[in-house]
């Protein structure tokens, strides 16, 4: 009996050993995803600020959650959100670059005037 739980022991540190770091490996660079979203500030680093047309008033993005980041550029840059000026900034994103700019945002201050910062 006590040879299988230390085997179970051994498995369960070996599978939380694999899943983190497959989490460690998903996630995005903060410090690289700070220089990829300086386009981003463009409007999304303006306190308050609407675009002129259409007006659509621009979301916050520090303090979001990456997945929530992620996804909305994913389907940003497949067609399945509408915003044209979006669809094209995602459109000139890999993949790891909006896991990186994701990581950055997700740290970040949640006033958009302090990402700038």
């Amino acid at each position: 009996m006590r040879r299988i739980t230390r085997r179970a022991q051994y498995c369960a540190f070996a599978l939380a050993g694999l899943v983190a770091a497959g989490a460690a490996a998903a996630a995005g660079n903060p410090t690289q995803g700070r220089i990829d979203a300086y386009t981003c500030m463009g409007c999304h680093g303006i306190p308050g600020y609407t675009n002129a047309y259409p007006n659509y008033r621009v979301p916050k993005l520090g303090g979001q959650s990456p997945q929530y980041i992620v996804s909305a550029l994913k389907e940003y840059r497949e067609g399945d959100r509408s915003h044209p000026t979006m669809r094209i900034q995602a459109n000139a994103l890999s993949d790891q670059q909006m896991e990186d700019i994701a990581a950055f945002l997700s740290q970040s201050p949640e006033r958009s005037d302090d990402l700038r910062n």
